[in-house]
């Protein structure tokens, strides 16, 4: 990992990545899109409205990993201080908030039509409610301090912290009692999805890991640009100071 400290190095690796991410993210997203909307069959209870769930599950999924990568971020933050540890974590916050409030949103849309209601204070739901904040709270720490180094201690703190919510939301459908279905596809004993839904499901869970790949080495490219800015903007500052 300390190899990647370096900046201007793992700018170079992002340019590298990025050419072959970004046309990945649009393929794979027409792909799944046709075969989600034309090749996969409609559910014989929930009928058309059953191809919510490729976007929602990708959705939901994404939004578990990227604050798993803010928390890995703010772990090496803490621990290791690696230069590009809060560069990282802070580059995949809106990221993950935009994941999640995708998520929140699919999944009352579809569950109007199956559960007959919008919302429901359920242990998933509620849940992934929390993580929504958690998100909001980790960027608005950032926003709160001029100190750098503090903001990006105490966001590593608060994302850490959140780390407790993620097996509560993975599990928490078999904890308790929910209306939330069990889990269906990354299970112990393989996935009960029906087979002729799988591929156009796998493929859009790619499409959105290319996405978020893609967007996220571009945040991190434009932090360090203004990182190095700023840096530049006091450096200037200095030496006008001096020289007057």
């Amino acid at each position: 990992m300390h190899w990647f400290a370096n900046p201007a190095r793992f700018v170079r690796l992002a340019d590298k990545i990025l050419p072959v991410a970004f046309p990945m993210t649009l393929v794979l997203m027409g792909a799944g899109l046709y075969l989600a909307l034309f090749a996969s069959p409609a559910d014989y209870q929930q009928g058309d409205s059953v191809r919510i769930m490729y976007i929602h599950v990708p959705s939901a999924y994404l939004a578990l990993f990227a604050y798993m990568v803010m928390a890995a971020s703010g772990f090496s933050t803490l621990v290791w201080r690696h230069p590009l540890a809060d560069v990282a974590g802070k580059a995949a916050a809106p990221i993950g908030l935009c994941f999640t409030g995708l998520a929140l949103a699919t999944g009352s849309i579809w569950g109007k039509p199956m559960w007959g209601t919008w919302w429901e204070w359920d242990a998933r739901l509620t849940s992934m409610l929390v993580l929504f904040f958690l998100y909001l709270g980790y960027i608005a720490l950032w926003g709160a301090f001029e100190d750098r180094s503090k903001a990006a201690r105490a966001a590593a703190i608060l994302a850490l912290i959140g780390v407790i919510n993620i097996p509560i939301i993975k599990f928490s459908v078999d904890w308790w009692t929910t209306l939330h279905q069990p889990a269906s596809l990354f299970r112990m004993g393989g996935p009960t999805i029906d087979p002729s839904m799988r591929p156009p499901l796998y493929v859009m869970l790619a499409a959105f890991q290319f996405y978020f790949i893609t967007i996220w080495l571009w945040r991190i490219k434009a932090e360090l640009a203004s990182v190095r800015i700023n840096a530049l903007r006091l450096q200037l500052i200095r030496v006008k100071r001096d020289a007057s």
